[in-house]
This record gives structure tokens, C-alpha cells and sequence, in this order.
């Protein structure tokens, strides 16, 4: 049977993804890449906020018109799925199986259960229809395979190195849907990633809700620093990046291994959310400003030319002028190295929908883009500090009509951040490292020449 698979939401989304693609071909299902071809179609959801809620919503209903033509099969799986999996059954009659977060393996169940109903029709002439659920205990064991292959792309590759959350912020849906923090072993972990090394991986980008409290499960102690420094010692690794630190768990032994360990980018995602201690309380954040401010301060003393992506809410409720005043003037003096803005969404069941002074989604923009537009000011300027710096990149790919390489440095995430666009006159491939001087900044990317 030719599965097309459509994975929406963050990159942790794109690891289940891949789970299921492998438990996919290793039942001889076939993974194609034309949707015109598609039997089954797959569609991985996402429900973290709204927009996320409206894209998976349009996917599902625009992937169901394939059902018109040679696709027989509509599986939808994922966050969504868990969360909603009565309303889809009940608004969504084209959907023939729903997988929860936690049933990857009921993918192959489910569609050989759909098979033997298309034999059984054939063959009786009797309509079985009924939508397949498999909603499983959101807290069961995360399962971590080793790949056929890498889907995620390229010679950077995602382990998700944990699942689910403890933290229950007040806006957030996704120990809901996602269950408990649980812990990879360390031993599954480096099974998975020698594997993903063998098949060309040279980033390594460790992701979960919640990274820095690996291990504290299992282990009862933090051990990401212990897991980050075996990963080092797969040869083949040059990089190794993480991301979603929370800033109240990074530790000594953490800002350690990221300056001393050499294979270690000096960069990390660190989501705050906000910096005004009032809207912190409310969002259940477990942190205060001049919390996040020692923080912050903690890791540039240690590792000077750190990278920091974080992370903000704008028109959280009850988030007043004077709120606002604090992120705003707080951004324009910590001069984030990255930075993204969420306006919030009111998430159904969770405690902050239920604030009975919510604010328009007017304001909401409004804030959002001010503190956008001031972040772009910081990050255009220090771009412009770039100019004259000699750093190694990746190779990601080649523009044909510019003659010029496509490139990330240690301060870039994939499809997040700013790209390095390389000059140069011989051959390299997508993969390579090299290393370039920095001539020219535009805005978000910059230019550099190979030395």
C-alpha cells in the first residue's frame, strides 16, 4: 500500500512522525512522496494553539478530497487527535482511523484492520464503516526507535530525548495530551543517534517539552550534561544543539559541558514567556525576572559568544500596560541573539482560559508586533557586528540563479532562524563544514566568503 505522510506542528511532532514511518516500512508499507498516488494518507496533527488547531483542521479536510480519487484511507494521528478525537469522529466523516499520541505502533494495526474491512465488503457486500480510535494512556513509556532512515532531512537530525511535561503551565495544553515527563534511557538514546550517524547525521539537535530536566526520572539526578557529553564521542558528530531549556533548570554542570565540550554549539533555546513577574505568576511560570536575568547573565559570563533564542506571550490575561512596559523594556536590554513572539490562545481546560480579564486579540497583535519590530532593530544591528568573523558552517544546498551556497552557522537553528549564504567558486556538497568570513549582513542572514 503508497502512504503519503503529512507531519504538522514543532520538530518533536516530526520525531513521532518518524516513528511511525518507520513502523510503517518495516510492514512493508510503501512511503511515497506523490500525494496522487496515495492510497492512505497520514496526516500528523498539531493542536498547541490556535493557528495550529486551524492548520491541522484545513490539512485533514483538504487531504479528504483525495479520497475522491485513488486514495481509500484517511488516518489522522497526533496531538489533535488525542485531544479531539470525539469531534473529529463526530465533524469529520472521511476520517477512517484515529491514533493518539502514544499508539505509533496501532498505525500498522489500524490499517491492517482497514484491509480486512475492504475484503469483507468485497466479498459480503456489507458496509462495516466505523472510525478505528487508538487512544492510548498518555503516560505510557516514550519509545525511542532507530531509524531506516532520517526524514527529518539532511545531515541534521532531531532525538527527542524525552516526552510530556510536569510543569502545568496555566496556558498550556500539553501534559493533556502528552502525559508525565518521561525519560528516554540514555542507552535507547545513543542506539538511536549512532544510527542516525551511520546513515550521514552530523547535527544532533536534542528536543523535548522540557530538556533540561533529562534524566531526573530515571536517574534522580539532571543528566544532560552526561547524556550530551557520550554523544560527543560518536565519531561523525561535528554539532550538537539543544533546544527548550527551561531557564530556572539549567545548571552548573550544563554551562560546563556546552564551553568545554568542543562538538557542543554555543546555543540555547531558553523559552521565558514573559519577564514581567505579575504575568509570570499567572502563567504558573516557576521563574521571575531577576531570575531570568541571573540566568541570562550566568551563561554569557561562562561562554561568551553564546547564542540565546527565547521565546514570549503577548496579551496573556490581565497583562497590563506596565506589563507590557516590562517585556518591552526588558528585550530591548537582554538584546536576545533570537527571538520569537506567540500572541496568546485561549486554550479550552486549562486554568488561564477561564481569567475573566482576557484581551483582545487587537491588543494582543499590536504587542506582539512592537516587540517584533524592536527585536528585528537588535538582531539587523548585530548582524552588522558580524562582519569580519570567521566561523564554520553547514552546507545545506546550492541557488542556482544567485551562485551561491545555502549555509547555517552554530547560531542557527534549522527553519527557525537566519541562514549564511556562502560565496564561492569550487564544488561543495549539502553536509560539508567550511569555514567562511562574514562580508556582508541583510537583514536576518548574512554573506560570507569560504577562507
Amino acid at each position: 500500500m503508497k502512504i503519503f505522510f503529512v507531519s504538522l506542528g514543532c520538530d518533536k511532532n516530526l520525531v513521532d512522525s518518524e516513528i511511525m514511518i518507520k513502523h510503517l516500512k518495516n510492514n512493508d508499507y510503501s512511503i511515497i512522496d506523490d500525494i496522487e498516488e496515495a492510497e492512505t494518507i497520514v496526516v500528523n496533527t498539531c493542536c498547541f494553539i490556535d493557528s495550529a488547531k486551524e492548520e491541522s483542521i484545513e490539512t485533514i479536510l483538504d487531504m479528504a478530497t483525495y479520497k475522491e480519487n485513488t486514495c481509500k484511507y484517511l488516518i489522522v494521528c497526533g496531538c489533535m487527535a488525542q485531544r479531539y478525537h470525539v469531534e473529529i469522529k463526530q465533524e469529520i466523516p472521511e476520517v477512517d482511523a484515529i491514533i493518539g499520541t502514544t499508539a505509533a505502533p496501532d498505525l500498522v494495526n489500524a490499517l491492517e484492520e482497514l484491509k480486512k474491512r475492504s475484503v469483507s465488503e468485497s466479498l459480503n457486500g456489507e458496509d462495516t464503516y466505523s472510525v478505528l480510535e487508538y487512544i492510548n494512556d498518555i503516560n505510557l513509556t516514550v519509545e525511542a526507535p532507530v531509524y531506516d532512515e532520517m526524514h527529518s532531512g539532511g545531515y541534521s537530525a532531531y532525538i527527542k530525548i524525552a516526552e510530556g511535561c510536569n510543569k502545568h503551565c496555566t496556558y498550556c495544553v500539553i501534559p493533556k495530551i502528552r502525559g508525565n515527563y518521561r525519560s528516554v534511557p540514555i542507552e535507547k538514546i545513543m542506539e538511536q543517534a549512532n544510527h542516525l550517524v551511520n546513515q550521514g547525521a552530523k547535527e544532533l539537535i536534542l528536543v523535548a517539552q522540557e530538556t533540561t530536566i533529562y534524566g531526573t526520572d530515571l536517574y534522580g539526578k539532571k543528566s544532560l550534561h552526561t547524556l550530551i557529553s557520550m554523544l560527543s564521542k560518536l565519531q561523525g558528530v561535528q554539532w550538537i544543539r539543544v533546544l527548550y531549556c527551561y531557564p530556572e533548570e539549567i545548571y552548573d554542570e550544563l554551562i560546563y559541558e556546552m564551553k568545554n565540550n568542543p562538538k557542543v554549539c554555543h546555543y540555547i533555546d531558553m523559552p521565558i514567556q514573559h519577564a514581567s513577574d505579575n504575568v509570570l505568576k499567572r502563567m504558573g511560570r516557576r521563574t521571575t525576572n531577576s531570575e531570568i536575568r541571573q540566568k541570562i547573565k550566568l551563561l554569557r559570563d561562562n561562554i561568551s559568544d553564546i547564542v540565546i533564542r527565547t521565546t514570549l506571550i503577548t496579551g496573556f490575561p490581565g497583562e497590563t500596560e506596565e506589563d507590557f512596559l516590562i517585556l518591552r523594556e526588558f528585550v530591548e536590554e537582554m538584546k536576545f541573539d533570537r527571538l520569537g513572539v506567540f500572541t496568546y490562545s485561549q486554550e479550552e481546560n486549562t486554568p488561564a482560559a477561564l481569567y475573566e480579564d482576557q484581551i483582545s486579540q487587537e491588543l494582543k497583535e499590536e504587542r506582539r508586533d512592537e516587540i517584533m519590530e524592536l527585536q528585528q532593530n537588535i538582531v539587523f544591528q548585530a548582524n552588522e557586528e558580524h562582519i569580519g568573523d570567521v566561523m564554520p558552517v553547514i552546507i545545506e544546498g546550492y541557488i542556482p540563479r544567485d551562485d551561491v551556497y545555502v549555509a547555517r552557522s552554530y547560531m542557527d537553528s534549522p527553519d527557525v532562524d537566519g541562514l549564511v549564504f556562502v560565496n564561492f567558486d569550487g564544488r561543495l556538497e549539502s553536509g560539508d563544514f567550511v569555514r567562511v568570513e562574514i562580508i556582508e549582513a541583510k537583514g536576518y542572514d548574512l554573506i560570507g566568503e569560504v577562507i
